[in-house]
C-alpha cells in the first residue's frame, strides 16, 4: 500500500492542492495527516482527494467541534482522531499525532512499524526501537521546503516529495 503522510498544512490551500495533485500521480490509497488543518475548507479539499484521510488535531486547528461535525456528516473520506490515531494496514502498523514526545513514546512501545508525528514543521526519519519515527515536514511552506512522504508500507520505503518549485502561493 502507498501511504501519504503529511502535516501542518494551515490553510495554505494552494501547496495542499499541489500535495493532493502528487497524491494522486503517485497512486497513494490513503493520507495520514499529523495535525494543523487549521480550518473546515481544508477538511474538504482533503475529502476530494477519494482516498481514506486518517488525521488527528494539532494545537492550531480552532473549532475542533465543527471540524468533527464537518468530518461526520458531510465528508465521505476524512476520520479524525484526537490525541492519537491507531492504524492496521495490511499488517502495518501505524500511530499518528502532532506531538513530538506522545510519537517518541509510541515508537518505544514496539508495537508499530511507523509512527508519524507534525508540529515542528522540520521534516525528519528516525528509528526508535523497530520504529520507523516520521515527521513529514510541512505543506504549509513558511519555515522549510513544502513537502510531503510517500511511505511503501510492503516494501517499507520512505519518499520525501518536495512540492514542485517549492513557493507556497498559486
Amino acid at each position: 500500500m502507498i501511504l501519504a503522510v503529511m502535516s501542518d498544512t494551515h490553510d495554505n490551500i494552494w501547496n495542499l492542492r499541489k500535495t493532493l495533485m502528487l497524491v494522486q500521480e503517485h497512486r497513494a490509497e490513503a493520507i495520514i495527516h499529523c495535525g494543523d488543518f487549521i480550518a473546515p475548507f481544508m477538511l474538504k479539499e482533503l475529502d476530494q482527494a477519494k482516498v481514506p484521510v486518517h488525521g488527528v488535531f494539532g494545537n492550531n486547528d480552532g473549532d475542533k467541534f465543527l471540524l468533527t461535525k464537518l468530518s461526520l456528516t458531510s465528508l465521505s473520506h476524512i476520520t479524525l482522531y484526537d490525541p492519537l490515531g491507531e492504524l492496521n494496514l495490511e499488517h502495518f502498523k501505524v500511530a499518528f499525532t502532532h506531538y513530538k514526545a506522545v510519537a517518541k513514546g509510541l515508537a518505544a512501545t514496539g508495537r508499530f512499524d511507523l509512527v508519524c508525528f507534525g508540529h515542528t514543521h522540520e521534516a525528519s526519519l528516525d528509528k526508535v526501537g523497530g520504529a520507523v519515527l516520521l515527521n513529514p515536514g510541512e505543506v504549509l511552506g513558511k519555515d522549510g521546503d513544502p513537502g510531503f512522504y510517500l511511505v511503501d508500507t510492503a516494501k517499507h520505503n520512505y519518499d520525501r516529495i518536495r512540492l514542485p518549485d517549492g513557493k507556497n502561493t498559486p
